[in-house]
């Protein structure tokens, strides 16, 4: 099949998917309760999985909102009637589907139907009605300079729930209110919706208006954007073309489920099978602009506070890259401190001098505990 016979083809399954009508009322009914439920709580998620309540987490810690214990087919009946038709499609397929989900009035939230021990579960994640300002993410000051690049790939490590997704369109944010700029965002579902301020801003949604993320991107070039925002790179296809991208003068920004920047990088050469792995670090050590990489810890005052790493690439980490030594990445960090670069461990050391987190939980969440052991001992020695 020649390449617009296969264009046509995407097209056509993802006009299959489309959403034809809005979730009925009723088949929402319980789901749309739970989820006001959550949203009068002030929580984050609503949880459902098989053989417990349905519970929600607010500032971190799970309650139950019902007595009665839910089954898999509880949950299927609660939760598929609010997914669009390709997630639905995806869900028969492969067993696990994401979806955006709004209830006019209470809010928008994204979806995430899966699997476990052979039942369905459920999590589902309110999303906030405005897009934050850098500013109330309570990241440190440095993380603002990436909103300010010209080009380059700048990836975004952390894991599942770490705040990645918010720190990214908190960035968009920082750069529509300063810059003009065409900001082409490429997300399943669309998490935060932008307005236009100073830059132009599309979001494509995968499933409703683009079949997947290779082919998206891919559009996404031909448009001429300044910035591309891939919501996850969950193949090496679109890790490829992102790379590309960023290499060939685009400003790229997405996220990975990573826990450092060591292995944030790493993720993007071992997607690629092992023949394959020596040229895209080659690609990846001249597009990388800066890696990202957060957590979030219990506040002292309640809710959660953000500890980050964040190296800015210069020489010395692309040389690592290249030569796929990236266990002596965090060594650059401090190299390159003039730059914006900073470690978990000075993150982690300024949330507890300001009060805002128990020693005891930088301790536990430390990569290098030796390197906070001596910068505690060091801040204490200096008042």
């Amino acid at each position: 099949m020649d390449e617009s016979g296969e264009l046509n083809r995407l097209v056509r399954e993802m006009n299959e998917g489309r959403d034809a009508e809005p979730a009925d009322a009723a088949a929402t009914a319980r789901l749309d309760q739970w989820l006001r439920a959550l949203v009068a709580r002030g929580g984050s998620d609503l949880l459902l999985v098989e053989g417990g309540p349905p519970c929600v987490r607010v500032q971190g810690e799970v309650r139950k909102i019902e007595p009665t214990a839910l089954d898999g087919t509880d949950i299927e009946a609660a939760v598929i009637p609010a997914l669009s038709r390709h997630a639905l499609r995806l869900y028969r397929q492969e067993l696990i589907a994401d979806s955006s989900y709004r209830i006019e009035g209470v809010g928008r939230f994204r979806i995430n139907l899966h699997r476990e021990r052979g039942r369905a579960a459920a999590a589902i994640r309110a999303l906030p009605a405005r897009v934050p300002a850098l500013l109330e993410l309570h990241l440190p000051a440095p993380v603002a300079n990436l909103a300010h690049l010209p080009r380059g790939l700048v990836l975004i490590g952390g894991p599942a729930g770490s705040g990645k997704s918010t720190t990214l369109s908190a960035l968009i944010h920082e750069m529509n209110v300063r810059e003009a700029r065409h900001i082409v965002t490429i997300e399943d579902p669309i998490e935060y919706e932008h307005t236009h301020i100073r830059s132009v801003i599309e979001q494509v949604e995968i499933g409703t208006d683009a079949p997947n993320f290779p082919t998206a991107l891919r559009a996404a070039l031909r448009q001429a954007p300044d910035v591309i925002v891939v919501g996850e790179m969950r193949d090496p296809e679109t890790m490829r073309i992102a790379v590309s991208a960023a290499e060939t003068g685009h400003l790229v920004l997405s996220t990975l489920h990573t826990t450092d920047v060591a292995s944030t990088v790493a993720r993007i050469s071992d997607s690629f099978p092992a023949e394959r792995q020596n040229a895209i670090r080659q690609e990846l050590a001249m597009a990388l602009a800066a890696v990202l990489t957060q957590i979030l810890l219990p506040s002292k005052n309640g809710g959660r506070m953000p500890a980050a790493e964040l190296l800015m690439v210069g020489y010395g980490a692309r040389h690592h890259v290249r030569r796929n030594n990236l266990q002596h990445l965090h060594q650059e960090i401090p190299l390159t401190k003039k730059k914006g670069s900073f470690t978990l461990e000075e993150s982690l050391v300024t949330l507890i001098r300001n009060g805002d987190i128990e020693k005891e939980d930088a301790l536990v969440c430390a990569i290098h505990p030796d390197d906070l052991d001596i910068l505690m001992k060091s801040s204490a020695a200096h008042g």
